[in-house]
Order: C-alpha cells, then sequence, then structure tokens
C-alpha cells in the first residue's frame, strides 16, 4: 500500500522539464532577437549619421581609387570641422553630370534583400546614383587651368598634382579643357584624378549648377578602401599639395 500511494502522488519524471526547457529555448531565442534588432538598429544609425559604404563603379578617380573597390565614407566629421582642398568626397548628382538611371529588373525578392542589407550598410545599392571626385576648389576660390607648365592655379598658387594624377604618356598638363572660375558660396569644384578620363566639373559648365557641387548634395569625405582587402588602407587626401594655397 506504500508503495502504491507514493506512486500516486509523485509527479510525472519528465513533465515539469519538459515545461522549462521550453521557457529557456523560447528565452534564449527572445534573447537572439533582441540582439539582432539591436544590432540592425546600430548599423542603421551609423549608417546614417556617421559612416556609410559605396563601391566605385567607374575609373574616373584611378589610381587612388579602382574600379569595384567599396569605401567607407565618413559623413559626420566634415560636419564639425568642414572640408579641405584634397578631401575625395562622395556626392549626389547635382543633376546632369550622370546618365539617367537604368531600370531595375532584378526580381522584387533581391532588390528587397538589397534594399535591407543597405540599411546596415552591407550593400550600396546608390552608389550608381552617386560620384567620387578630389576637391580643387572650396567657397570663395578662384581655380584656373592652366598656367604656363600645365598646372591649375588657385587662388593664383600653382597645384603640383603630380604625386596622385593620371595623364596619359606624352602629356603634361593637368587638364586639357581651360577654365577660370570662381566657387560661389556653398559650392565646391571637383576633379577626378585620372584628370583626362573623368567627367567633372570641367565637363559640366552647361549644365545648371555650371559644374559646382553643392555642399548640401555631399555625402562625406571617403577616408578607407575596405575592399579588395590587397588594397585595405586610408584614402590619401594630399593636402600638402594646397598646403601654400591662401584663403580667397
Amino acid at each position: 500500500m506504500t508503495t502504491d500511494s507514493t506512486a500516486a502522488i509523485d509527479p510525472p519524471a519528465s513533465s515539469g522539464g519538459d515545461g522549462k526547457g521550453k521557457r529557456v529555448g523560447w528565452a534564449f531565442l527572445r534573447d537572439i532577437v533582441v540582439i539582432v534588432l539591436i544590432a540592425l538598429v546600430a548599423s542603421f544609425l551609423i549608417k546614417t549619421f556617421l559612416v556609410r559604404s559605396f563601391y566605385i563603379p567607374s575609373g574616373s578617380m584611378e589610381h587612388t581609387l579602382e574600379i569595384q573597390d567599396r569605401i567607407l565614407v565618413d559623413e559626420i566629421t566634415p560636419r564639425f570641422g568642414g572640408y579641405s582642398r584634397g578631401d575625395v568626397v562622395v556626392f549626389r548628382d547635382p543633376g546632369g553630370w550622370l546618365p539617367p538611371a537604368a531600370e531595375d529588373t532584378r526580381p522584387a525578392i533581391v532588390q528587397g534583400v538589397d534594399w535591407v542589407l543597405s540599411l546596415v550598410g552591407l550593400s550600396a545599392p546608390d552608389s550608381d546614383d552617386h560620384l567620387v571626385k578630389r576637391i580643387i576648389g572650396l567657397p570663395g576660390d578662384h581655380v584656373v587651368c592652366c598656367n604656363g607648365i600645365g598646372q591649375l592655379t588657385v587662388n593664383d598658387t600653382p597645384i603640383d598634382e603630380l604625386s596622385y594624377i593620371e595623364v596619359p604618356s606624352g602629356e603634361s598638363a593637368a587638364s586639357t579643357l581651360e577654365f577660370d572660375i570662381t566657387v560661389p558660396e556653398g559650392s565646391l569644384w571637383v576633379l577626378g584624378d585620372n584628370r583626362y578620363s573623368s567627367k567633372d566639373s570641367r565637363y559640366n559648365q552647361d549644365q545648371p549648377g555650371k559644374g559646382f557641387v553643392p555642399l548640401d548634395n555631399v555625402v562625406g569625405r571617403a577616408f578607407l578602401i575596405t575592399w579588395p582587402f590587397s588594397r585595405f588602407g586610408l584614402i590619401d587626401g594630399h593636402h600638402d599639395a594646397f598646403s601654400g594655397v591662401p584663403s580667397p
């Protein structure tokens, strides 16, 4: 009788264990979801306010930047310190610099995944809608091409660009297209490092913006090549080339 009574009041051995296991499993799953959500929100905030990723779609900045390089762009520092001559910047098309964007014919699910990845900076689907160039003239600067030995001058100061620009063999001038401009307030004058293969400020003077890039269109300063890994490193602003330029 004692044995039967004990058996009658003892709870099933596995009942409590199963309930506890389910609770632990759900708690673990909940923690994973929270961590993922926090990571996504943090990545979104970083991408929106601090750093963005872009890839290089053209050869206009060779060999500072190569086609398909992936770069990081600092969005926040220029908001406090402004830009400098020599900075490599990414900016939205001021209007007419790029041909109309081709229709995205990828499957909707692929576009959706790409959009989600772009929120956290793992994809850069809008790279084709942006341009990357080097700042030559700041607001108020008088930029002229070229002096007697083919150099640009900024505020009457010759600029030695041979350390970073690409020119074809047998050529020496910084540009074959002459110009004489003064950069208006709130704008920049930008050129590509692959100077003979870059449709930059020089070639867009017939557009409504007259070749100038509004500061409001600038995403930020490119500072790091992240891929391919063999090219990983900081992007040189070559600020020393402009060190002798006086204020306008």
